[in-house]
């Protein structure tokens, strides 16, 4: 039995990854990302459950939903990172542990990606390591959880 549930979410556009400027975000599809995450959370003996949506009260009502189910959420927020007060009340609201990732180095990017309105009430961010970014916020948001559940 898995010792985790976490829940994966992922933002607006990331449905295009692997065609949406592969020069910046690469060339895995989403569900490439997808897969290799399972295959890490075999190793760390952890349940995702991984939701996309480009519309922000589908991933409010996602985060709402995980009450009670996940005890971890693992989150790209994609362009709501920078503009959704509703999404980070959310997770404040439920209190589940999440990690914040983002494929590229978003502080390395315009300025408008400077601010996260996440990162304030994450564990931790991870940006800038491709899809690689999401397994390690995957193994962090793990151990971090081993930590104190």
């Amino acid at each position: 039995m898995s010792k985790f549930s976490i829940l994966v979410l992922n933002g607006p556009n990331l449905n295009l990854l692997g065609k949406r400027e592969p020069t910046i975000y690469g060339h895995l599809t989403l569900e490439d990302i997808n897969k290799m995450l399972e295959d890490e959370a075999k190793k760390l003996n952890v349940r995702l459950f991984c939701v996309q949506s480009n519309h922000e009260g589908v991933l409010v009502d996602s985060i709402h939903n995980a009450l009670n189910h996940h005890q971890g959420i693992l989150i790209n927020a994609g362009a709501y990172t920078h503009t959704s007060v509703a999404i980070r009340d959310a997770l404040a609201g439920v209190a589940i542990p999440v990690v914040e990732v983002h494929l590229s180095n978003i502080y390395r990017r315009e300025e408008f990606r400077h601010h996260s309105y996440i990162a304030s009430i994450a564990i931790g961010q991870i940006s800038g390591f491709g899809a690689e970014s999401y397994r390690l916020g995957l193994q962090a948001l793990v151990t971090e959880l081993n930590k104190v559940l």
